[in-house]
């Protein structure tokens, strides 16, 4: 740190500056070594237990369904050596068949599968990989937007990009609807435009914490508006059905498609938020203090905020507005493995997917239990349900939660 910040040997240093270069700082122990944090027993035991969640989970989602089996079965399914050794169907599901034909110059017919193989990995396995990507996205988006704007309250959509996805989702759906074939992308679009028109309200010579999330208070408050009255011009039932499902959150009926258009940007986003680590513990910091240490304040917060909103806008594309996820997963993981945000994001990566994973297995198979009914609810009220009592358990715990 002697390059990049402040001396301290000629005098006594500010608060801010002595946070910056204490013994607990977030910045210290990040630069304790490239790789050694990597193996901090906190994050090994999060990323295992994490990974069980989802194992178990999955598991489960792929021996349910309209065609049944054992979880014996299902599971010989998942290792199908005759889908994991040939390159060609793992191809033909990670790209599409014309791109893995051009890539491999095969134009022969694929090797047949058993038949429980092709329901796992044609239809289930799909939903639980859509799963896994969202939860990704919106637990990294929430981790950033928590630094970005040093509030604990806020989530990927504290700066409106939920309120500009669903206007534009409901747009599409009740006045443009030849368009709905392009709805996943109109969202994401939807979203990353309500940010730059947040950004824009709250620029003044610059932008603060403050002004971004009362900007995005404002902005959420018109669009939701603006959402409900569009309600009222949609005459067909099937619309206001199909609208309701994307702006509760769903992954009914996600395939290979889904997967395949939110995995490069969930990629991209996430070398991009461990790439911004060290800015993030910066600004956890307060603006002087980030300052005096040479960052460039208002540039590092856009772009960091930018790929808040790619991991969001990849998170609503194929599953739409999921709640309360990218809220209580940075919690989470803080508590668990510390505030130094290489940690927090590598933990994102695990709980997030866990607590998706976990969520749609109970938005997919609770009505059955419960009711016996054969129904599914949207993902994102399941979300609700587990968000809305740990919310509260946070407000109970830190008094101070409100302050901004």
């Amino acid at each position: 740190m002697s390059r990049g910040g402040p001396r301290t040997d000629g005098g006594p240093a500010t608060s801010d500056e002595g946070r910056a270069v204490g013994s607990d700082s977030p910045i210290r122990r990040s630069t304790g070594g490239r790789l050694g944090w990597l193996f901090d027993p906190r994050l090994l035991t999060v990323a295992a237990g994490s990974l069980a969640v989802v194992a178990v989970a999955g598991l489960v989602q792929v021996s349910f369904g309209a065609y049944s089996m054992t979880v014996g079965q299902a599971w010989r399914a998942v290792l199908d050596p005759a889908v994991l050794l040939d390159p060609r169907w793992v191809l033909n599901f990670l790209l599409g068949e014309e791109l893995m034909r051009a890539v491999t110059g095969f134009h022969g017919e694929l090797p047949a599968l058993a038949r429980e193989t092709l329901v796992v990995w044609n239809i289930r396995l799909p939903r639980v990989l859509v799963a896994v990507v969202v939860g990704t996205n919106l637990a990294v988006s929430g981790a950033i937007f928590q630094a970005v704007t040093r509030n604990e309250l806020a989530s990927p959509f504290i700066l409106g990009v939920s309120s500009g996805a669903g206007l534009m989702i409901l747009l599409t759906l009740v006045v443009f609807g030849g368009l709905t074939a392009f709805l996943p992308v109109i969202a994401a679009l939807g979203g990353s435009v309500a940010f730059l028109i947040v950004y824009a309200i709250a620029w003044k010579n610059g932008t603060s914490p403050v002004r971004l999330v009362l900007a995005g208070v404002i902005v959420g408050t018109v669009f939701n508006s603006l959402q409900t009255g569009l309600f009222f011009f949609a005459d067909d039932i099937g619309v206001v059905q199909s609208a309701i499902q994307w702006t509760t959150g769903s992954l009914t009926g996600t395939d290979w498609e889904q997967v395949r258009m939110a995995l490069p940007w969930t990629l991209v986003a996430v070398v991009l938020s461990l790439a911004g680590s060290r800015q993030l513990n910066l600004l956890l910091l307060g603006e002087q203090t980030a300052k005096s240490l040479g960052m460039s304040i208002e540039r590092v917060r856009f772009a960091l905020s930018g790929v808040a909103v790619l991991a969001a806008a990849a998170s609503i594309a194929v599953a739409g507005i999921v709640s309360f996820v990218g809220l209580i997963v940075p919690h989470v993981v803080r508590n668990l493995v510390g505030s130094d945000y290489k940690r927090v994001i590598v933990g994102c990566l695990f709980v997030g997917p866990a607590l998706m994973v976990g969520a749609d297995v109970g938005a997919r198979l609770g009505m059955s239990v419960l009711t016996g009914a054969d129904a599914q609810i949207p993902v994102g009220i399941v979300t609700g349900l587990v968000g809305g009592p740990y919310f509260l358990y946070l407000m109970r715990r830190r008094q101070n939660m409100g302050e901004i």
